[in-house]
């Protein structure tokens, strides 16, 4: 009797006749049933931990895709916060910020620069806005609050953009497009002004002063007019440079006293201890950078005169090194003297004073040293750092320098300037008057507002 063979099973007779088909030859055989049995399974929970794993996967990925989302969110509302915070302040019927400085200091304004320059923005997005009205105030000086507010209206349009699905790209190139076309608009409909149509002007000015709280000042506009109008070289009227108009804050009066000089406008009064002049005709000014007074060592040093007559030798010698200054500056032609405010000693002694008064010579201390420059480029003069180098080419003309009294305070005129030099720029100088320095500031930035639209 033959011997049978057990059934093979479904899945062995599979596995064997079609991976091993000669597998009854006489070679060797290898139980697939079983190695298969060992490998499917292991198999099998590999690819089912790997399936299980993947929708965390995704999920991850997913929050990723979130995040660059949320993050433009965040950066929309914080510099929304920025512009909705100023957006009452715009036009005619804009209110007023009152801001408490880091330093204590109270300001009123509505102008959108001052008023975020003093704001605590720690967003670096809304920082960005903030940046943006500094960079409108120095190219245009008018228009911060506007410029804030509309980049603000964008980006609320750009982030209901986002959400109905658009790209970023798309959005900016289309904005970058509107960019291009709203600037095509406004140079079309743009009419250009001549210098000498003085009432297009004064409108101008009057419109970048309605939304001010000196608003209803009459002077204002037509000050700021003639101040531009007086620097503006009308060959070359590409743009003005504002630092030839200088704006001097004195308290006292109302906002409609205040006054343009064409000349220079010293807050510094004369010096009438010597007995010296306050009014001098056909004037020639010096503004120097060295002291009056006799010289001392850099050092601290103690010096014992135990010798009377030593005593007066010293004194004698003192006065000599005075007189010997004060003559060379005679010798000039000088009769105005400016001396620069000396933080180490006093700038001028009373023996100078005594010297200068006897020769007729005018004397203003304690100028600052940031006045040097406007002194310097509205008369003309040269500024003197040591009294070798006092020539007659280092001073300035003038018709008349006097010390005025104005609502109280008294300040030092100086008019009829003769520039030397085809190249010399025009300055003038404006005295804002205003019952506090709240007040003056606000009149001080409201002026230069429309002084920026004119130029």
């Amino acid at each position: 009797m033959t011997e049978q063979q057990p059934a093979a099973a479904p899945e062995d007779a599979l596995l064997g006749s079609s991976l091993f088909p000669d597998a009854d030859a006489g070679r060797s055989k290898i139980n697939i049933p079983s190695l298969a049995r060992r490998i499917i399974p292991a198999y099998a929970a590999e690819i089912m931990s790997t399936q299980a794993a993947a929708p965390n996967a995704g999920n991850a990925a997913f929050k990723d895709k979130e995040k660059p989302q949320a993050v433009r969110t965040a950066n929309i509302v914080a510099a929304r916060a920025v512009s909705d915070a100023i957006r009452t302040s715009l036009g005619p019927r804009g209110m007023d910020k009152m801001i408490q400085t880091g330093k204590g200091e109270t300001i009123i304004t509505n102008d959108g620069n001052t008023m975020l320059r003093d704001m605590a923005v720690m967003h670096p997005a809304a920082k960005m806005l903030v940046d943006l009205a500094n960079a409108q105030d120095i190219e245009a000086g008018d228009g911060t609050t506007s410029v804030v507010v509309i980049a603000g209206s964008l980006l609320g349009a750009s982030e209901r953009l986002l959400q109905k699905g658009l790209h970023p790209t798309v959005i900016s190139d289309s904005f970058q497009r509107a960019a291009k076309h709203a600037v095509e608009v406004l140079t079309n409909i743009s009419i250009p002004i001549n210098l000498s149509d003085r009432q297009t002007l004064l409108k101008a000015a009057s419109t970048s002063l309605s939304s001010k709280i000196v608003s209803q000042e009459p002077k204002l506009a037509p000050m700021a007019v003639d101040s531009v109008l007086k620097v503006i070289d009308p060959k070359t009227a590409d743009n003005v440079d504002l630092k030839n108009i200088r704006i001097l804050k004195k308290p006292g009066g109302v906002i409609d006293d205040s006054e343009m000089v064409d000349g220079l406008v010293l807050n510094q009064q004369v010096v009438k201890s010597g007995g010296g002049p306050t009014r001098i005709e056909k004037a020639r000014i010096a503004l120097i950078q060295f002291q009056l007074s006799p010289p001392k060592p850099d050092m601290e040093n103690q010096i014992v005169v135990n010798d009377y007559r030593q005593m007066d030798k010293i004194l004698k010698e003192e006065r000599t090194y005075l007189l010997n200054m004060v003559k060379k500056i005679k010798k000039a032609k000088c009769n105005v003297l400016l001396i620069q405010k000396s933080i180490l000693r006093d700038a001028v002694n009373d023996l100078s004073l005594h010297f200068l008064a006897k020769l007729g010579i005018m004397c203003v201390k304690d100028i600052e040293r940031d006045e040097v420059e406007f002194i310097c480029k509205s008369t003309g003069c040269k500024p003197i750092a040591d009294i070798d180098s006092f020539t007659e080419d280092k001073l300035a003309s003038a018709d008349l320098i006097e010390e005025v009294s104005s609502l109280g305070s008294r300040i030092t005129k100086v008019t009829g300037i003769k520039s030397t030099g085809p190249a010399a720029p025009k300055t003038v100088s404006i005295i804002c008057r205003g019952a506090n320095p709240l007040i003056l500031d606000e009149a001080e930035r409201s002026l230069h507002d429309a002084q920026c639209v004119l130029r």
